[in-house]
């Protein structure tokens, strides 16, 4: 079994010099009270700086005034040879920012040697994303369902037709339908709203699931509603999308955000523009949309094709 890189890294207790755990200590206590960092954060910088303290052991350095810039870089240098990724890189930089910013307000050094050490670029992942054909495989599946099949096509097509986030379609109510006008209302992240075009094929769907859902025992203006009548929860959404790309035979990676990613994809594909998608996506910077570009190369090489001479 391979090992995880960053438990390959200093992690003996005991090793760690005990003159400057207690600085690490005041430091993350300030963090809470001060700084509102969460438990999980606190525990990563607690791992992060007990895995740099037992470094300095190994340097046998005894004084952190003397710990300067170059000692940083090496520390770090020494972590990217052990293989760890460059999102924990950054992560443990950010943990040394934090640090150091204290020793450096408390005067415990007269010299911050974070200053102008920039965090690690991360590399973003491509985004998994299915073809037209695999879409059309869910929803076949889907119409052979004897359970609930108005319910998860109408889900299905939602998520695929808007490009929505889980949590938005858990939170979309009958007030935020507005089917002759095939529009819906979005309340994304920081609570902003957007209105998002359905697809003919979604209206469609979502019209027959309201006639079903009318039967139901209903205790909420949620559109989509558990047994109880009540909204449904995120977790069930992910069930429901991976039941069915299961029995599409397609990977276990499908996901409620595989289908916003397919989604923006498919527009890109099909000439829609950078900004209009990072409109219906609901993103505050076109960076964060940026992502899809290099996915429609297949829309980029037709193009090129039909158009270049000598293509």
């Amino acid at each position: 079994m391979e090992k995880n890189p960053e438990s390959l890294l200093w992690m003996n207790q005991n090793e760690i010099d005990l003159k400057f755990k207690p600085l690490v200590d005041y430091f993350l206590e300030l963090a809470v009270f001060e700084l509102g960092l969460s438990e999980n954060t606190i525990k990563t910088y607690r791992r992060n700086l007990d895995s740099f303290l037992l470094f300095i052991n190994e340097k046998q350095e005894n004084d952190l005034s003397k710990v300067n810039t170059h000692f940083i870089l090496e520390y770090l240098l020494t972590l990217q040879k052990k293989g760890i990724s460059a999102r924990s890189l950054a992560q443990h930089l950010s943990s040394l920012k934090g640090f150091y910013k204290f020793l450096y307000s408390e005067q415990i050094i007269d010299k911050n040697p974070i200053d102008g050490l920039d965090t690690p670029r991360l590399s973003k992942k491509l985004p998994h994303f299915l073809t037209e054909g695999e879409i059309e495989q869910i929803l076949k599946i889907a119409e052979t369902s004897t359970r609930n099949k108005e319910r998860d096509l109408a889900i299905l097509e939602l998520f695929y037709s808007c490009g929505l986030r889980v949590s938005e379609l858990t939170t979309i109510t009958i007030n935020d339908l507005s089917i002759n006008e095939g529009m819906l209302r979005v309340q994304g992240k920081g609570d902003k709203i957007r209105i998002v075009p359905m697809g003919g094929r979604a209206i469609e769907r979502i019209q027959q699931w309201l006639k079903v859902r009318e039967t139901k025992k209903i205790k909420s203006l949620a559109v989509f509603l558990s047994r109880s009548g009540q909204p449904m929860s995120r977790v069930t959404l992910w069930r429901i999308i991976k039941h069915y790309a299961l029995l599409a035979g397609l990977s276990d990676r499908v996901t409620p955000h595989t289908l916003r990613h397919t989604f923006a994809t498919h527009l890109l594909n099909r000439g829609a523009d950078l900004r209009v998608v990072q409109e219906l996506l609901g993103h505050s910077n076109i960076s964060t949309t940026q992502i899809y570009t290099h996915v429609s190369v297949e829309r980029i090489t037709q193009a090129h094709k039909n158009a270049h001479p000598r293509a």
